[in-house]
């Protein structure tokens, strides 16, 4: 749960500061809707029997799994199923519910700063049943764990391509959703011939610290087990992820010469995002690998938004979908059978061909043409139905505002003690005021301030404000120009 509010800092320190609750909410939103589908219908449709030749769960009665005494595990060498490590269903329908609640609030990043609270929470819940919930059946149902003649999903076993963690149910499902969203709503207002400089990067490192932290959950504790496994699980997530840094922050220094801290962070979610389908089934040298090369291809593909004029606002298909293509397929290269016997063959490194790595393609492109598809028809939908997108006023004035109608950051000029004190006016700031001459000793309406002009409050493609390190520095426009 913890890699939810993680993501949502991530994201809002990137932001401009007039959004930057619009963003938290959007995120946050996501473990309140979620949980409740999830529980509802979501977990059957993902885990549940086979319904439908390996693409979808059925659905049993509401509550069927929430017993205490009710087991999951797989038969093993003569021990009769559940196994030898058996775990609760319920622990496992939370423990699922915290993948299937970042996987929509990831596509936000996408649509940051344009798009309007109540058709996203509605778009939240009906892609969570319609595009996760059979791609988790895919990759994440197996034959015989919740039961021992439970059929799961044809990717899992029937294609026997293999996801330790969520790179494709969770990256490469969330970034071809982005991809899709984003072509939906458009570009920002100015976009790109005006780049709006990150708010507060402390907050997204704040963000990126806790999803590394989560990420232990997630990457670990998808071995079900507090054994070996999940060691190496927790070891390789730690080396590629430093590798991943490592090897941003020198691509940063080559094109740009300088390193960044919004490069650092971004390179940490490379790391995390590529390892996560391999961390259970390569070896040291493969970990290290995956992330060095997360850590050069996914910034060289924040380069390519530019060039093709899409505006993903805060990367997630260059960092998740790219991200999650490059650990899945090289499962195919450095798997490796001596680390995992579950792995169903070697990788091409150990000797194994490309049988392989010709599953984890098959099921890398099943998972992005699915998801990219069916998001681009439901964000048609909604954006004809409902209305999509913010208007232009409200986004030229922040979300913030018109959509919550509250600020993140209350600038107030306060005089001889007077000015909110907490009590009913601080918690509950009243209707804006009329406003006042600037001579008057009482509380200054924000939008009354003077506020100086900032050169840096919007740039034109600097490399120190955007993910791409190709972006040479150009002076800003001053106001009414550009």
């Amino acid at each position: 749960m913890l890699m939810t509010p993680g993501l949502a800092f991530f994201y809002a320190g990137m932001v401009r500061a007039k959004s930057v609750l619009n963003m938290l909410m959007a995120n946050v939103v996501c473990l309140v809707v979620v949980g409740l589908v999830w529980v509802v219908v979501g977990f059957d449709l993902t885990f549940g029997d086979d319904g439908a030749a390996g693409l979808i769960g059925s659905v049993g009665p509401p509550g069927d799994h929430w017993s205490v005494t009710q087991p999951a595990g797989f038969a093993g060498d003569g021990v009769p199923w559940p196994g030898g490590h058996a775990v609760p269903v319920v622990a496992f329908v939370m423990f699922q519910l915290m993948f299937a609640v970042i996987t929509p609030a990831l596509i936000s990043g996408a649509v940051a700063e344009r798009t309007r609270f109540w058709p996203w929470v509605v778009f939240v819940a009906l892609w969570s049943v319609l595009v996760y919930a059979p791609v988790g059946h895919w990759v994440f149902a197996f034959d015989g764990f919740l039961a021992p003649d439970a059929v799961g999903g044809w990717i899992a076993n029937r294609l026997q391509a293999v996801d330790f963690a969520g790179g494709t149910v969770v990256h490469i499902n969330a970034g071809a959703a982005a991809l899709a969203l984003a072509i939906v709503l458009g570009r920002r207002r100015g976009w790109p011939d005006v780049v709006a400089r990150p708010h507060n990067l402390p907050f997204t490192v704040l963000g990126a610290a806790l999803l590394w932290f989560g990420w232990y959950g997630f990457n670990a504790g998808s071995a079900l087990s507090a054994d070996g496994l999940a060691a190496l699980a927790f070891g390789n997530t730690t080396v590629a992820t430093c590798a991943a840094v490592l090897a941003w922050l020198l691509v940063e220094q080559l094109r740009t010469g300088r390193p960044t801290t919004l490069g650092a962070a971004s390179g940490a979610v490379a790391g995390l995002v590529a390892i996560t389908p391999a961390c259970g089934f390569v070896d040291l040298g493969g970990a290290i690998a995956i992330g060095a090369v997360a850590g050069v291809v996914c910034p060289l593909a924040c380069a390519l938004k530019w060039r093709l004029r899409l505006d993903d606002s805060l990367d997630v298909v260059a960092l998740h979908l790219v991200g999650g293509l490059v650990g899945t397929l090289l499962v195919g290269v450095f798997g490796s059978t001596a680390v995992n016997a579950a792995l169903p063959a070697d990788g091409l490194v150990h000797g194994g061909g490309f049988t392989q790595l010709g599953r984890q393609a098959v099921a890398a492109g099943a998972v992005a043409g699915y998801s990219f598809v069916v998001t681009l028809a439901l964000g048609y939908l909604i954006r004809f139905t409902l209305g999509f997108r913010a208007s232009t006023e409200a986004e030229a004035g922040g979300l913030d505002l018109h959509e919550h109608a509250e600020t993140g950051y209350d600038v107030t000029s306060t005089r001889s003690g007077i000015g909110p004190a907490g009590g009913a006016e601080g918690r509950f700031p009243p209707a804006l005021p009329a406003p006042r001459h600037a001579t008057d000793p009482g509380r200054i309406p924000v939008q009354n301030l003077p506020i100086p002009l900032d050169p840096h409050r919007d740039r034109r493609a600097d490399p120190r404000h955007s993910r791409d390190p190709g972006v040479g520095i150009v002076p800003a426009p001053r106001r009414g120009q550009g």
